[in-house]
């Protein structure tokens, strides 16, 4: 028997199977429904063959509660009443039809199908309700921290947008190199991985910028806090960004909402003249004689820090805004007090969004070049990473 053949009866059982269900009502369930299966963790496409891409209809409208008294979730008197109601019918694909109606009916009743039904559709509803200047493209960027790649996900990107914002397309921007075998602690890794990294946004983002078609961007980013710098100034400050943060509890890229300011602390040096020194000790606390065994103990230190620095302090969009300001800020104090012939020297210990919002907020024409070095215990300590100038 021919594809086309097997299906034509196919449609033809599926249309006899519900023939009493008026038109109207199954036009409206394929709409609230985008035409995707229901079954919470499925979402598939119900207009074309998975594995040959031809489009038909491959859908079957189930009955949560069963048309007739004796079938899968049947009742003396609903089943009558709400076989042809569209609150009691769901769009599903074969397999999770054949899973509720006959493989495991028990493991399926009622209130959980009407919650799988009620979450598919408020979703299809929320992302139509969604104008086109929230359109957003999902810049994806890791790099490897020692022997291993973190891996940024594409699904948990689009969970984390949502609802203010949508994707603009159904893949992200990628930057980062998967095949790379260089570690951090190796010296040819700040070069290498910088570059990689500037050719990947110059291919695959500037010509996008010069035409246009990109007004926004959500940067998800996982890898050593000099490498997010020069990603954050390839971004810069011009277009409109949203960057994100992992959080550890829970364990999401979805900014929380709590609420209370973290109240940055800014410590000038103790001694001036000296080689200035940032020490941002944020999400763990540097010592400064770790910062003078590498430049010495005549250096003048800056220091940014909270009462409790932990990797998981930056939970919301407002935090990450009041950093900006706190940065921005220490950034022309440092440069009124050393000269703007002088060069930072950065020793930072920083959540990713932070990192990145660093590179973005630097001004390359106004503000002073940034040395950014990197912890490595294999090689001793700090070591100078790159330099942003």
């Amino acid at each position: 028997m021919s594809n086309r053949i097997k299906e034509f009866i196919d449609e033809q059982k599926r249309a006899a199977a519900t023939r009493y269900i008026p038109e109207t009502v199954k036009i409206r369930l394929w709409g609230k429904s985008a035409g995707r299966c229901e079954y919470t963790g499925c979402n598939s496409p119900l207009w074309l063959d998975s594995v040959t891409k031809v489009e038909f209809n491959t859908a079957y409208i189930a009955h949560i509660i069963a048309d007739k008294p004796n079938g899968p979730r049947g009742h003396p008197t609903l089943s009558g009443t709400l076989k042809s109601d569209i609150s009691n019918l769901m769009l599903l694909c074969d397999a999770h039809h054949r899973m509720i109606d006959k493989e495991d009916v028990a493991g399926h009743p009622v209130d959980l199908l009407r919650g799988m039904k009620k979450r598919h559709e408020e979703r299809v509803e929320l992302l139509g309700s969604l104008a086109p200047g929230k359109r957003t493209h999902i810049v994806l960027y890791d790099a490897r921290i020692g022997t291993q790649h973190a891996g940024v996900s594409f699904g948990e990107a689009v969970e984390a947008v949502l609802p203010e914002r949508f994707p603009a397309e159904a893949r992200p921007i990628e930057l980062g190199m998967k095949n790379s075998f260089l570690e951090d602690r190796d010296p040819t890794y700040w070069a290498a991985e910088r570059e990689q990294l500037q050719a990947h946004f110059e291919g695959a983002v500037r010509p996008r910028l010069t035409l246009g078609d990109v007004k926004h961007f959500s940067v998800f980013a996982f890898a050593p806090q000099p490498l997010l710098m020069v990603l954050g100034s390839l971004l810069s400050d011009v277009y409109a960004c949203d960057v994100y943060q992992r959080h550890r509890e829970p364990n999401t890229w979805r900014w929380q909402e709590d609420a209370e300011g973290l109240g940055f602390r800014m410590t000038r040096p103790t001694r001036s003249g000296g080689t200035p020194a940032l020490n941002l000790s944020l999400s763990a606390a540097i010592t400064n004689d770790r910062i003078e065994a590498v430049l010495g103990p005549e250096c003048s230190i800056w220091t940014l820090s909270i009462d409790q620095p932990s990797n998981d302090f930056l939970r919301n969009k407002a935090h990450l805004a009041e950093f900006r300001g706190v940065f921005r800020h220490l950034l022309d104090q440092v440069k009124a007090t050393h000269g703007q012939e002088s060069v930072l020297h950065v020793f930072p210990a920083l959540p990713v969004a932070a990192a990145v919002e660093i590179g973005r907020v630097r001004m390359p024409k106004a503000d002073l070049p940034l040395k950014v070095y990197d912890q490595n215990w294999k090689n001793g300590g700090f070591a100078e990473a790159l330099v942003l100038s």
